[in-house]
């Protein structure tokens, strides 16, 4: 007969096991779109575009209405998310360079941790599926980034039907090009090969990172979505509506699947946008501002999180967060301990999302966008705006004036002094850009459009 030590110890022993096996540990899902509005899904007030399963979702969850992207912009906002690192500490400001092959060197580096390589050190396994956008070159794809499983492409755009134009503009699966007949909305497809991976026969826990590029340009749908949103007459708005309600109808899919196969109650699933809504037809409002901007419509996006088993609560969460927390985040859920990556800039969100603790998770938020071409910092109330569109350094108290309609640096010196102290503090451990995109020269195009489009207006015969 064995022992009571003895049968303790073995329950010891048998419940790490249990846990190793991924029985304890969460599942971890990141839906993350492209390009997608503020105000493009049902949760955030969305009446034209039908999203009931993003709407569910967030209701089973907690919305956060405060919740910050790292960058205005689709490659060094990805970074940031996927490292939990403010992506200018590895001078990943921009986009990749548009023209020319680009090598090694241009793409979040190797030396960088990702959530991916974090986790599989705590047994997971790990699947990146869709827009990659953090490096040209095959040698910085997602399978040297701690990514098992790879379904995608690797370059920052392409057309929804899977039609190859050049490397990086190719779909592939673990490295190999997928034959185009295979393929036919990649949103759906995209979907389809996530569910293989969900429902694949495996011990482990899995963590993936689905990077949807709906809905990015260019504007195309199938008529089975074009249906959902014939209501639009507007027709741009209706076929972006109409790749934004394929997201949802996927992300049903999706949920079905975690709840046919006993997963849901341990899988946590986080949805968010890369960045603020584009110029074109998408919905930013009530923020100012689009993608590209550092106003709150180019950095506060849709996002939400869910955990059945432990998020029982369901409530919109308001002071700020950032993407740059999923990372410990998911890391502590899994039984790692955040505290061990000092690289890190974000913070674990469960204590203040299980309201386990009244404290703020961030006093202050940096934005750095082209190097110091433009910046953000919002410390409490107030967020300070060096905006290359406006020419001016910018103030809002955004208690009272969350909609950024009325700037009172003029009135307030002493504030600006702090925020540009506090910003050159964390600008002295960044680095330089590693390279340069057209971001600036297009932000003073547009301003120069914007201007012109506003003064033709005017009646020009009063002076």
């Amino acid at each position: 007969m064995i022992s009571y030590k003895k049968f303790i110890l073995l329950c010891a022993v048998l419940s790490f096991v249990l846990k190793t096996n991924g029985q304890e540990q969460p599942n971890i899902i990141v839906i993350l779109t492209d390009d997608q509005g503020w105000a493009d899904v049902g949760f955030n007030g969305a009446t034209d575009i039908p999203t009931p399963n993003l709407d569910r979702l967030a209701s089973e969850g907690v919305i956060f209405s405060n919740g910050y992207v790292s960058h205005p912009y689709c490659s060094p906002s990805r970074a940031g998310l996927l490292t939990g690192r403010y992506q200018a500490r590895f001078g990943h400001d921009c986009n990749m360079p548009y023209d020319g092959k680009n090598d090694a060197t241009v793409g979040t580096p190797l030396s960088e941790k990702m959530i991916s390589e974090a986790l599989k050190e705590q047994g997971y396994r790990t699947s990146a599926i869709g827009k990659w956008h953090l490096g040209d070159h095959p040698d910085l794809y997602p399978p040297a980034q701690g990514f098992d499983h790879w379904f995608g492409f690797p370059g920052g755009g392409m057309n929804y039907w899977g039609e190859s134009k050049n490397e990086i503009q190719t779909i592939y699966r673990n490295r190999k090009v997928v034959p185009e007949e295979e393929l036919t909305y990649l949103t759906d497809d995209f979907t389809t090969e996530a569910i293989s991976f969900i429902t694949k026969k495996d011990k482990k826990p899995f963590f993936m990172y689905l990077a949807y590029n709906a809905p990015h340009a260019p504007d195309q749908a199938t008529k089975e979505y074009l249906e959902k949103t014939k209501h639009i007459e507007y027709a741009g708005r209706s076929v972006y509506a109409a790749m934004v309600n394929a997201v949802d109808a996927n992300v049903g899919k999706i949920d079905s699947t975690l709840i046919a196969n006993g997963l849901k109650e341990n899988t946590i699933l986080v949805f968010l946008s890369d960045n603020g809504g584009r110029i074109e037809h998408a919905d930013n409002r009530p923020y100012r501002g689009h993608k590209g901007m550092l106003f709150e419509g180019g950095i506060k996006v849709p996002f939400f999180i869910t955990w059945p088993k432990k998020i029982k609560e369901k409530y919109t969460y308001n002071k700020p967060i950032s993407s740059l927390d999923l990372f410990p985040t998911f890391l502590n859920a899994a039984g790692g301990k955040s505290k061990k990556e000092s690289q890190l800039d974000g913070v674990d969100l469960l204590p203040f999302i299980l309201q386990k603790t009244q404290e703020t998770p961030h006093e202050t938020l940096f934005w750095r966008s082209s190097g110091n071409f433009e910046y953000a910092v919002r410390k409490g109330n107030y967020k300070l705006y060096k905006s290359a569109y406006k020419n001016k350094t910018l103030l809002f108290d955004l208690e009272k004036d969350h909609l950024e309609r009325y700037d009172i640096s003029n009135e307030n010196p002493e504030i600006i002094v702090a925020l540009e102290k506090a910003y050159k503090k964390w600008d002295a451990k960044n680095m330089a850009p590693g390279w340069l995109d057209p971001h600036a020269e297009n932000v003073l195009k547009e301003d120069k459009k914007w201007q012109g489009d506003r003064n033709k207006s005017l009646n020009k015969k009063i002076k």
